[in-house]
């Protein structure tokens, strides 16, 4: 079984950035797709986005991230990443990482039911 732990988490103003991290172990991080998902108060998870094994393949959830959010990983490193621009108050939320067997083209769902490992989450806080 694959562990995860994210980090790169924070408080940063409205239009800030930040690189969330999410390092791997116990399992060969090269065979999974790798993916992050978020939860705000009081909300239900929403997936963020994902890449495939490879890394040459990634998806997003263009309704809430819209070209601000970047996923990449290192294969090398063990480590994928999301790279979160333009923040926004609304993106205030613990954001986890997940892996899984297999990477889907189409889209995700927001239950996450196409990974079955997950972090710890790590907090992001967006001061208007």
């Amino acid at each position: 079984q694959v562990q995860l732990v994210e980090s790169g988490g924070g408080l940063v103003q409205a239009g800030g950035s930040l690189r969330l991290s999410c390092v791997t172990s116990g399992g060969i991080f090269s065979s999974y797709a790798m993916g992050w998902f978020r939860q705000a108060p009081g909300k239900e998870r929403e997936f963020v986005a994902a890449i495939s094994q490879g890394g040459t393949n990634t998806a997003y959830n263009r309704n809430s991230v819209k070209g601000r959010f970047t996923i990449s990983r290192d294969n090398a490193k063990n480590t994928v990443y999301l790279q979160v621009n333009s923040l926004k108050p609304e993106d205030t939320a613990v954001y986890y990482c997940a892996a899984g067997r297999r990477y889907y083209s189409g889209s995700y769902s927001d239950a996450g039911a196409e990974f079955g490992s997950w972090g710890q989450g790590t907090q992001v806080t967006v001061s208007s």
